[in-house]
């Protein structure tokens, strides 16, 4: 199998590039940096099938000369996390609806399977949990910057489900729930990386609001488990499915997890919307996924849950003790 991935030295993608290679397919990663970065595939790029461009996934040349040679493309390509939502909303819409665009356009040429990423933020300010991929979307008011991704992110999912119905071309849309893990940068306010690097340095976690606002994580091997699953199942076209762990919790109680694990004397201090983001956001109360639909279909359920989610991300993020750094300087010195 030849894989696109867009947006693939994200996160997310460069832990999808990672499996594919290991599996044996051929995998072109297409990624503008601009949320990404290089050194999340650097280690990829002497294996055998990896190629890397850097480009715009708006980029229509581009974009249909690699789709030429693939047999599927992962459009991962997005503008992520609330940080760089609220601080520039105009691109944030543009790139997530052009590059969809582009990508669905340039795949109706030969009708190429594509696997489109929304987000759970498309559910809104809805009140049915946990949240169905079938249920009513309630999203706030324009003038709320946040509903603005929410938005662009529903237009990718009709824009591709149109193309599914009108040309026929095979899609499957993806909705992601605060997927965790290696290399997710705290960058733009993703709140496990954030606390547990603060933790480590003893610096405050900050808590937005009160902090009772729950989520729930899905460890990224999980993640990437479920997008392989997917593709491989014929009866998945055409569909939209959750991925995410059934597990909640408050942000508070993340926040007191972190510190109890990384054994912290870092204070809690809590900071209001308006402080952090200004009038213009508005926050969800709760975001849990109903995982049943991707159960029935594939057999998913996430094996990695969120004690052993934090216990992997502060291994990642701890520094190595003197020892480690000592017995790695022996080893280079024999060398």
């Amino acid at each position: 199998m030849r894989a696109l991935i867009t947006g693939g030295a994200g996160f997310i993608g460069s832990h999808l590039a990672e499996a594919l290679l290991d599996q044996g397919h051929d995998v072109t990663v297409l990624d503008d940096l601009s949320t990404g970065s290089i050194d999340n595939i650097t280690h990829l790029s002497a294996r055998p099938g990896f190629r890397f461009t850097i480009d715009s996934v708006t980029n229509e040349k581009v974009v249909g000369e690699l789709m030429d040679t693939a047999d599927l493309t992962f459009h991962l390509a997005a503008a992520v996390g609330v940080r760089l939502v609220v601080s520039a909303p105009v691109h944030t819409i543009e790139t997530n609806v052009h590059g969809t665009e582009t990508v669905l356009r340039q795949a109706a040429k030969q009708k190429k399977l594509v696997v489109v990423a929304s987000t759970s933020e498309v559910y809104g300010k809805g009140t049915l949990f946990p949240f169905r991929e079938d249920a009513d979307l309630v999203l706030g008011p324009p003038t709320k910057t946040r509903w603005g991704y929410a938005t662009s992110k529903l237009i990718d999912e009709f824009l591709a489900l149109a193309y599914w119905k009108e040309r026929q071309v095979p899609v499957i849309v993806v909705r992601f729930f605060n997927t965790v893990g290696p290399r997710q940068s705290a960058r733009y306010g993703m709140v496990i990386p954030n606390f547990v690097r603060r933790a480590l340095a003893g610096q405050p976690l900050i808590v937005h609001g009160d902090g009772l606002q729950t989520r729930s994580f899905t460890w990224v091997g999980d993640v990437v488990s479920a997008l392989l699953a997917l593709v491989h199942e014929r009866r998945s076209v055409g569909e939209v499915f959750n991925i995410g762990n059934g597990a909640e919790v408050s942000i508070l109680e993340l926040a007191q997890r972190v510190k109890a694990m990384t054994g912290s004397g870092s204070p809690i201090q809590f900071v209001s919307y308006h402080d952090v983001f200004g009038d213009n956001f508005e926050d969800m109360s709760r975001r849990v996924p109903d995982i049943s639909k991707i159960q029935r279909l594939v057999g998913y359920r996430p094996k990695v849950h969120l004690d052993e989610i934090l216990e992997r991300v502060i291994a990642y993020w701890e520094p190595p003790s003197p020892v480690a750094v000592e017995h790695h300087a022996e080893l280079l010195r024999a060398a």
